[in-house]
């Protein structure tokens, strides 16, 4: 495939791709597609990102109940711990039924799937496992999974216009197998280390089902503005890691282990959420959380703790 930077001009990029809302760019429209209608902003939902109560070393149908129990809506567990449960002799039909009995749905999946590498061999392994990734969690009921730069590092860069190529490879088979890919960032990492160079891929990809995993962490660690945003569309913005950070570490050194529950630390939750109000975009509010002291509780009085914490947080920003 010859690289989408080449055969088409940037209009024609926004145009196709429709990350970029028309309040940005002209008339480009905001992300929609037949496959991604552009929903009326209603109330956001609530997920559990199974990184939040990782250190209580549950299994996969565990931290399901856990979630459950404490009120989320949705969950967004890891694969990790799903081919574990699985591999120890469980059933991904159980888990499925686990889910449905609490009234929960699975809005995104956690995987590391090097789809993105230089070398042909891993990639294609790469996409292999995306793809067994795939099945596993539509056997689950869930619609997306997370595309983080996994594999690729500094010392074997990979250009974004060739992240690009390779994000649409990956959003090709997620169309054949139902389930979406969402091009994540993580903040600080050579690749696919800020907000704008996901964004820049998403849109390169000239796929219509590309969309953005964005995380609060990750986008003060990258050291990118909130306001970009204002950029995006409901299309884009499905599903959305939510956590804060403190004022110390400092940026450059913060490290995941140091996000706090949203509204402990100095993240602009108010901007951020009116922000997603101000495009349409209701993304599900997933706590992703790796704080060493917060596995130290039980899991479900973490996990309670953080659902109201979010809540609260969307309650001050007037989006109840």
């Amino acid at each position: 495939m010859e690289k989408t930077s080449n055969s088409m001009n940037r209009r024609q990029l926004l145009a196709s791709a429709g990350v970029v809302s028309a309040a940005g760019i002209g008339a480009a429209p905001s992300f929609v597609s037949a496959a991604a209608p552009e929903p009326t902003p209603g109330k956001f939902r609530y997920s559990l990102n199974m990184s939040t109560i990782m250190g209580q070393n549950l299994d996969a149908a565990q931290e399901i109940d856990v979630a459950g129990k404490a009120g989320y809506d949705a969950i967004e567990p890891w694969f990790r711990r799903i081919n574990k449960y699985v591999a120890d002799g469980g059933s991904l039909k159980d888990l499925k039924k686990r889910i449905d009995d609490h009234g929960l749905t699975v809005e995104s999946a956690i995987g590391f799937a090097q789809w993105i590498v230089n070398d042909p061999e891993k990639r294609k392994a790469g996409l292999e496992e995306a793809k067994r990734d795939m099945g596993t969690i539509a056997q689950l009921g869930g619609i997306r999974i997370a595309a983080p730069p996994a594999g690729s590092n500094a010392k074997d860069m990979v250009t974004l216009d060739d992240a690009a190529e390779r994000y649409r490879a990956l959003l090709e088979l997620g169309e054949e197998m139902g389930v979406d890919c969402q091009i994540e960032m993580w903040g600080g990492h050579p690749v696919i280390g800020t907000m704008e160079k996901a964004i820049y891929v998403a849109i390169a990809s000239g796929h219509p089902r590309a969309c953005f995993l964005g995380d609060v962490y990750h986008t003060y660690k990258g050291g990118s503005s909130f306001d970009s945003i204002l950029l995006l569309g409901p299309g884009a913005l499905k599903n959305y890691h939510m956590n804060d950070y403190p004022a110390d570490p400092p940026r450059e050194t913060i490290k995941d282990k140091d996000r706090v529950f949203t509204g402990d630390g100095i993240a602009p939750m108010d901007k951020i959420l009116q922000h997603f109000d101000a495009v349409g975009a209701r993304p599900c509010l997933s706590l992703e959380l790796f704080n060493q002291s917060y596995w130290e509780m039980p899991a479900e009085e973490c996990a309670k703790i953080g659902l109201d914490k979010m809540k609260e947080c969307v309650a001050s920003a007037g989006l109840e």
